[in-house]
């Protein structure tokens, strides 16, 4: 009995081989990357490894020409850091060279067990028939009752031997399902992988020039849709504002922080957006003044803002901490006399596009109507001034893309953009351009024209909406 004996010791030797492969190898490929591997019919889909998010690099929505034959396209700007390192090529390779080790080790591991699962057929049955032998013979020598004895001690092995012969065959459909899923990933990295990581990132860097460069031929665009939001901080009260300096050089990220309407003079900075959502503070701001509202804007390393309880629009100098200038705006309502719907003291709202300096507000003289003026950013000396016909206190909020006013028509849920103002052409329109208000209360809205997105205080959510503009492209035979 002793070479059976020891052949059954490899046999559950294997055995723990398979069970020490099934609970460690496999549930670290399963988890890798949080990618999904099933033993169903459709072993994995290409969706499930390498799924693609929809923000990332330039957006081409549609392209035509006009009646007069210009070239029109309509162009969406991507998110920062768009040629950051691509994990998913390498996650594709890593996941790859896995499935294929693994591969060489269950081929390993199945031509030992096919090898013992003969063997241990031939055992099982020679076993099963001396039991059958032992039972129909009632008088037994002693030789034979001490090979009954035995006998019985190796009975309790059956049922390890039945179990050993299913995890053999779940080792044959491993082996063919690692074979299926090598197939596919080998066919994926053929489709994404055609270029080596460090050409690729040279393809994008070059496409991202030249997509640049083309962005600067365009005009300024007309606002079609508003994407999001992106959550980026739950932070402050129901009100108050948060910005970044359109001006600013690409490696400037600084955020500023203003929490409430009224009663505060106190501004935050962060040096980028990850120390603000992490709360890293790195320079806090006692102004001289309260401000009131929350239309308070960035521009050029200063903060522009209206002074409490007055209609003077004050210029603050983040770097030598001093008021460069105030100046008080001409018949403009203040102190809840003309404010949105919210209320807030929101009566003046400074703002600022691709153009310059704005401020938007309501006179007794236009009725209570918006007036748009464009500001001397040094000055704060009004340079023109359009007046509009549209109720301020019936707006929601609003905001300057390129020369052109959009007005939402409330600050709560179901808002959208409804009216437009076009300072280049001092004509108006009606819009349809819904927005989704996922806290249900907005109490500032302004556009960035560096960033090409909208940043809004929602319920003490700071968040990000994505703009979809409208381009003409400039021709040489344009004037």
């Amino acid at each position: 009995m002793s070479p059976p004996l020891l052949k059954l010791g490899a046999v559950l030797s294997t055995m723990a081989i398979i069970s020490n492969w099934m609970s460690q190898t496999l549930p670290s490929l399963v988890g890798l990357n949080t990618t999904r591997i099933t033993t169903s019919d459709t072993l994995v889909s290409s969706s499930d490894i390498l799924p693609i998010s929809p923000k990332e690099g330039w957006q081409v929505y549609s392209s035509a020409q006009d009646p007069d034959g210009r070239c029109i396209c309509t162009v969406v700007a991507p998110e920062q850091n768009l040629c950051s390192r691509d994990a998913k090529s390498r996650q594709l390779r890593q996941l790859l060279e896995k499935v294929q080790n693994m591969s060489q080790s269950i081929e390993v591991l199945n031509l030992r067990t096919q090898r013992d699962f003969q063997y241990v057929l031939k055992m099982e049955t020679q076993m099963k028939g001396l039991k059958a032998k032992f039972l129909r013979k009632t008088l037994m020598t002693k030789h034979f009752q001490e090979l009954k004895e035995k006998m019985d001690e190796l009975l309790p092995l059956i049922p390890v031997l039945e179990q050993y012969k299913t995890d053999a065959k779940l080792i044959t459909q491993f082996k063919e399902e690692i074979r299926n899923l090598s197939t596919i990933l080998t066919g994926i990295q053929e489709e994404i992988g055609a270029y080596d990581y460090e050409e690729l990132h040279q393809r994008v860097l070059s496409l991202e020039t030249r997509l640049r460069d083309c962005m600067k031929k365009l005009t300024c665009g007309k606002l079609m849709k508003i994407t999001g939001p992106i959550t980026v901080k739950i932070s402050g009260t129901r009100f108050g504002a948060w910005m970044t300096d359109p001006l600013a050089s690409e490696k400037n990220n600084r955020v500023w922080y203003m929490d409430s309407y009224t009663n505060n003079k106190i501004v935050r900075e962060y040096k980028s957006i990850a120390d603000f959502v992490s709360g890293a503070e790195s320079r806090t701001y006692n102004l001289p003044f309260k401000w009131a509202g929350t239309n308070h804007v960035v521009y050029n390393g200063s903060l522009y803002f209206n002074k409490y309880q007055s209609n003077i629009i004050i210029k603050y100098s983040f770097d030598t901490g001093r008021v460069l200038a105030q100046r008080s705006l001409e018949y403009a309502g203040f102190h809840n006399v003309y404010p949105y719907t919210w209320g807030g003291f929101s009566d003046i709202d400074l703002m600022a596009d691709e153009i310059g300096l704005w401020a938007v507000y309501a006179t007794n003289q236009n009725a209570g109507n918006i007036v748009i003026s464009q500001l001397n950013q040094d000055t704060l000396e009004v340079l023109k001034s359009w007046s509009t016909g549209y109720p301020k206190r019936s707006a929601g909020e609003s905001f300057m893309i390129c020369g052109t006013l959009y007005v939402t028509n409330s600050h709560l849920t179901g808002a959208k953009v409804y009216y437009s103002y076009s300072t280049k052409t001092s004509t108006y329109e009606y819009t349809d351009i819904p927005f989704h208000n996922q806290y249900f209360h907005i109490s500032m809205l302004d556009y960035n024209a560096r960033d090409r997105a909208l940043y809004a205080w929602n319920n003490g959510h700071q968040v990000l909406f994505n703009v979809t503009l409208f381009h003409v492209i400039k021709t040489e035979d344009d004037t």
